[in-house]
């Protein structure tokens, strides 16, 4: 039975965009020129927040250096100084949107918009179509892009997914098609979990998730044991799970799932301690687990949000006590604003060994730091010394190829590198082990 949670004041949602940057009360103490700046930036890059963040999340005494502040708002850094100054330059002169929408589309292009073979590799056929909402990257996984969850209670400025909110149609996953779903995973037997993805599947009601979730819960697909749903909603509006006018429905529906036989995981993205601090928040994850679901944690460590031991320490003990459980910390996406986020794996190492040290083994649950590039979830393990060389020891965490988890490989010691194609085969290699397969994999898609 799904716990009530009473003394909890109802929110309505406001959303706040680049139109906004002016009129909000918090933004006044910003200078016309940075306010300008971010305008500039919201131009290129997807700017959206609500009015929990604004109001209970960010410590706007310490903007612009704050945490959240910086996880949501436009920051100047987030364009190279050259297309920052051409941005500034037409916003501030007039220009038309035309103008505007042709300049930032040019730029746009230029920031790897869907790293990792998403749409060359990942997007499965089916009856000889291309299924555009979907993708099966991992043999037991497929992803599923509702058509109606393809925005976000907020947007991080780090986010990997950022032209599936800029209007950027032709590289954008969505699919209404739920039948297309079930017949697919009929057909696909191998398939243990679908992971409900976006932006944030949570951004529709309940009754529209439901038409998605519930036909999966039948018994000719037993094969189908966990259903997951990605989602920023515990975080950046935890009203969603307790005071929104369809929360109790919507804690219906996991209970549902759960009595159908099937784990059913939020996969919550934490990226600062802060985030679990309000009341509110901490209902949210009671209320979500009274349901019977769990909630798995998982963040990148991006540079000016998180880059230090302690906040990951801090978030970790404090996921523990809650009774949610610890799950990745990523590496920070080679795609849109990766060069103001982006850290040197190294460094990614360190903060990770540093905090993991200072957690029980509860919250050593936790695996990282992980670069989810193509041909999969590749774990700095280590830095090392192997036959007289120093190396990154790699080892996959899931893969293209179930045949490569689990292996361990070597790169050349790059204390500037921050993604796997920055790094070199080490102990005389001229390939690792996995780029053959993977270009004949490239070559056939």
């Amino acid at each position: 039975m799904v716990n009530i949670i009473t003394g909890c004041d109802a929110q309505k949602l406001k959303i706040y965009s680049a139109k906004d940057l002016d009129s909000l009360p918090q933004t006044r103490q910003l200078s016309g020129a940075r306010k300008a700046e971010m305008k500039a930036v919201a131009s290129v890059l997807p700017f959206r927040v609500n009015n929990y963040v604004v109001e209970n999340l960010i410590d706007w005494k310490e903007v612009p250096d704050d945490p959240i502040f910086q996880l949501t708002f436009p920051q100047p850094g987030m364009l190279e100084p050259d297309s920052l100054k051409r941005m500034l330059q037409l916003t501030n002169s007039g220009a038309g949107d035309n103008e505007i929408m042709a300049a930032a589309r040019e730029i746009q292009l230029s920031l790897n918009p869907h790293p990792a073979g998403q749409k060359q590799l990942n997007v499965p056929k089916f009856k000889g179509e291309s299924l555009d909402g979907m993708q099966h990257k991992y043999r037991e996984t497929v992803l599923f892009f509702p058509s109606a969850g393809q925005t976000c209670f907020s947007y991080c400025t780090y986010c990997f997914r950022w032209p599936q909110f800029v209007g950027m149609d032709e590289l954008k996953f969505a699919s209404k098609q739920a039948a297309t779903l079930v017949e697919y995973l009929k057909n696909h037997k191998e398939v243990k979990s679908v992971l409900f993805t976006g932006g944030d599947p949570l951004i529709m009601k309940t009754v529209l998730l439901r038409t998605y979730i519930e036909p999966l819960l039948t018994p000719e697909l037993e094969h189908v044991t966990s259903i997951r749903i990605g989602t920023k909603a515990p975080a950046f509006w935890p009203y969603r799970f307790v005071t929104d006018d369809d929360s109790d429905d919507l804690m219906r529906l996991f209970e549902q799932v759960k009595q159908s036989g099937r784990n059913l995981a939020l996969m919550a993205h934490y990226s600062h301690p802060r985030f679990l601090e309000t009341d509110i928040a901490e209902n949210a994850i009671k209320r979500i687990q009274s349901s019977g679901a769990t909630i798995r944690c998982q963040s990148p460590v991006v540079r000016h949000v998180n880059d230090n031991a302690k906040v990951w320490s801090d978030l970790w003990s404090r996921e523990v006590k809650l009774g949610a459980i610890p799950y990745y910390m990523f590496v920070e996406r080679d795609t849109g604003a990766r060069r103001y986020f982006e850290i040197p794996l190294e460094q990614c190492l360190a903060i990770f060994n540093a905090a993991y040290k200072t957690v029980s083994g509860l919250g050593r649950t936790v695996r990282g730091p992980s670069m989810s590039c193509t041909p999969g979830k590749v774990m700095i393990d280590a830095i090392s010394e192997v036959a007289g060389e120093k190396v990154f020891v790699l080892k996959f965490i899931q893969a293209r190829d179930p045949a490569w988890v689990n292996q361990v490989f070597f790169a050349k010691y790059d204390p500037h590198a921050t993604w796997l194609n920055h790094l070199e085969p080490a102990l005389g290699k001229s390939k690792f082990f996995f780029e053959e397969q993977m270009a004949s994999m490239l070559k056939a898609s």
